[in-house]
């Protein structure tokens, strides 16, 4: 870009060369500021460039570390729930198990109590049957 700017002040320079030695002079300041100018304005494009790519780069690394953050605690909640439903699910078994326990210990006992009753009522029925037979043989 310098090169390119220096080139033209001299094309400029040797173009005015032929009228008088004020107005090559005149020429000559003003081709030099115009250069300071578009050196001064360049060297500025190339600072605000550099602070903007630095902070690009900053907000990229910002960005890529909410990720990780983001990401951490995604596999954190991830492993914290299905912790919750393996001990959710071991509780479900767990009175599952003691529900059955529960419900063969209710048929089991009232299985008892059937057989006592059905054996009470059979004695009772052989109690009558032989007070019947000791009826008719008195008779």
């Amino acid at each position: 870009m310098k090169k390119l700017l220096l080139s033209a002040a001299l094309l400029l320079a040797l173009s005015v060369s032929f009228t008088s030695c004020r107005d090559v002079k005149d020429n000559a300041d003003a081709a030099g500021d115009a250069i300071e100018n578009a050196a001064d304005a360049a060297g500025e494009a190339v600072d605000n460039a550099a602070d903007a790519a630095g902070e690009a780069v900053d907000n990229a690394a910002d960005a890529a570390d909410k990720a990780v953050d983001a990401a951490g605690n995604v596999v954190e909640d991830a492993k914290n729930m299905a912790g919750d439903a393996v001990d959710a699910t071991k509780d479900a078994a767990d009175k599952a198990v003691d529900a059955a326990d529960k419900a063969v210990g209710d048929a089991k006992d009232a299985a008892v109590d059937a057989a006592d009753k059905a054996t009470d009522a059979a004695d009772k029925a052989v109690d009558d049957a032989k007070k019947k037979l000791d009826g008719l043989k008195k008779e």
